[in-house]
């Protein structure tokens, strides 16, 4: 592969964190209308310099931060994600944000075949409201989710995950990415 482009098939998945600090996920659900994704990684590197040189260096893997551009969010990730109260078919926010975590699937088009991601322990905040009025030419408003994605715990390769991705066609995940939430199985 070259190059990348085309974000599509955005997906979520309601985590369930036990006390260990693991998850379980529900069935990923359709989040259409994906625009643009950026996340960045979070965490920075620290250096211990001793003989006048890096003598020691350890990387600050806390995952990433950034944002998902999507037409319109829709009410069951509203509800279900962002805390939001449904009431009479009316979507309340209420003072005390509760956000709910999630996985968050998503592929990337490339020059050769699809790139599909997982990112584990994502929760999101709540967006902005914005919109402006109809001139001689409708001009369409997007809605942004700001992201933070954490490492999580998977016991099997006991260590703290934060992502997983799969371009390889051959690999029993790549056909059924969609259906569950890719876990590790067994230590790499």
């Amino acid at each position: 592969m070259k190059v990348k482009y085309g974000l599509k098939n955005c997906y979520y998945a309601l985590a369930t964190i036990a006390a260990d600090g693991t998850a379980t996920y529900g069935a990923p659900k359709r989040l259409p209308g994906a625009v643009a994704l950026t996340m960045d990684p979070a965490g920075e590197k620290t250096n211990f310099y001793a003989d006048d040189s890096i003598y020691f260096s350890v990387g600050g893997a806390n995952g990433y931060t950034g944002s998902l551009e999507i037409a319109m969010i829709p009410d069951s990730f509203r509800e279900e994600c962002l805390g939001e109260i449904k009431q009479d078919g009316v979507y309340i926010e209420t003072g005390v944000g509760s956000s709910q975590a999630f996985a968050l699937l998503f592929e990337f088009q490339s020059d050769e075949n699809e790139i599909k991601h997982v990112l584990y322990n994502v929760t999101a905040s709540r967006p902005s409201i914005a919109g402006n009025t109809k001139g001689e030419t409708v001009e369409v408003k997007t809605d942004t989710l700001n992201l933070t994605a954490a490492t999580i715990h998977n016991a099997a390769l006991d260590k703290d995950i934060t992502k997983a991705r799969v371009a390889d066609k051959t690999a029993a995940a790549f056909s059924t990415w969609y259906t569950s939430v890719y876990q590790p199985l067994v230590s790499a």
